[in-house]
């Protein structure tokens, strides 16, 4: 078996990051893995991530996920690429992801509670697929990016840096969008 390039694991770390901070209030465990990141040449916000969950209370994090995401009815932000896309949950997007999910050999476990267009789910999704490119190659990720993420987690990055109960969150959001913005800069390479 080929070892998977640095780059790859690169960016399975980075979206497996983005999914854990999106599909779950923010841990210890991401404190710890955000604290232990040393400055690197990057032109992501690593820093901003790094001083707003050093300061942060985890139980006030909470509070701020549920507010932005859950809410009491609804969240401030929906999540969801079918919102974005259409205007509306569950809609033909999700169809579709769910049908490309299929084909992939992707399925959600037991434990699944959102729709698989949620932004979190995603970014696990394309963990996955970086981290194994022998199975899912660079076309196969860049045509599931176009159609599933690149489509509109921009937007839904930009409404996160501006929602109101943002704090940390906005930092996610900046974070977030940058990431977007190489990643879509990666597939338009030749490879």
């Amino acid at each position: 078996m080929n070892p998977v390039p640095d780059e790859e694991m690169a960016r399975a770390g980075v979206y497996t990051l983005l999914g854990a901070m999106l599909g779950a209030p923010c841990s210890e465990e991401v404190r710890g893995f955000l604290a232990s990141m040393k400055e690197a040449q990057t032109p992501l916000p690593w820093q901003r991530l790094q001083r707003e969950v050093g300061t942060a209370d985890l139980e006030a994090l909470a509070h701020d996920y549920h507010a932005l995401f859950v809410g009491l009815g609804r969240g401030e932000l929906l999540p969801y690429g079918s919102v974005y896309l259409t205007g509306f949950l569950q809609e033909r997007p999700l169809a579709e992801l769910r049908e490309d999910l299929a084909r992939l050999g992707l399925e959600t476990t037991d434990d699944t509670h959102e729709p698989e267009d949620h932004a979190g789910a995603l970014c696990e999704v394309m963990s996955l697929m970086a981290s194994d490119p022998a199975e899912y190659s660079h076309g196969t990720q860049q045509a599931f990016f176009a159609q599933h993420v690149g489509s509109w987690m921009t937007a839904f990055f930009d409404d996160l840096v501006e929602a109101r109960e943002s704090g940390f969150y906005r930092a996610v959001g900046e974070f977030g969008k940058a990431f977007i913005a190489l990643e879509k800069q990666y597939f338009a390479m030749e490879v």
